[in-house]
């Protein structure tokens, strides 16, 4: 989904609005972790996600590192990114690395690589996503996130309605 997400907007007209929230502090709240404890249920997401990515002809290696040790330090570039206006092209840099090369989201040498190849300073980001201001937009987004009864990540809230994943 977030690899296609640009390609939706082109063709339709339409902005995504990105918001960066904790899914993993929702999931937990709400008892809904997926898949660490659940081999059956990780096999099939793999395979899930295998076969989406065979439709639309993206390259892709699973089974992906899983569960991911940075999520926070990740999603809070994502907010920084937002609010400076890449965080699109941040995220499909370090989903291309997540899912092709295997490099874990958030973590080296993921994080560094996909802020460069975007032309930002990794250095600068890091230390900035890290700031005051940034946690408190991450938490804001989290707490809107409960606020519309988001369980999982990527939503998207239409009118109101709520879709969840590839739907």
């Amino acid at each position: 989904t977030v690899s296609r997400l640009h390609e939706v907007e082109a063709a339709n007209g339409i902005r995504f609005r990105r918001r960066p929230f904790n899914a993993r502090a929702i999931m937990q709240e709400m008892n809904n972790v997926p898949f660490a404890t659940k081999p059956i249920k990780l096999a099939y997401m793999w395979r899930d996600i295998e076969r989406r990515a065979s439709r639309y002809d993206l390259p892709l290696k699973v089974p992906a590192p899983y569960p991911l040790k940075n999520f926070d330090l990740a999603s809070r570039v994502a907010v920084l990114g937002e609010t400076e206006g890449w965080c699109p092209n941040y995220v499909r840099a370090s989903y291309r690395r997540w899912f092709v090369e295997g490099k874990e989201v958030g973590a080296e040498p993921n994080l560094s690589e996909s802020l460069s190849e975007i032309g930002q300073d990794p250095n600068r980001v890091i230390a900035a996503a890290n700031a005051e201001a940034i946690g408190r937009a991450y938490d804001a987004n989290t707490h809107e996130a409960r606020r519309l009864n988001i369980f999982g990540s990527p939503t998207f809230v239409v009118r109101g309605e709520l879709f969840w994943g590839d739907d």
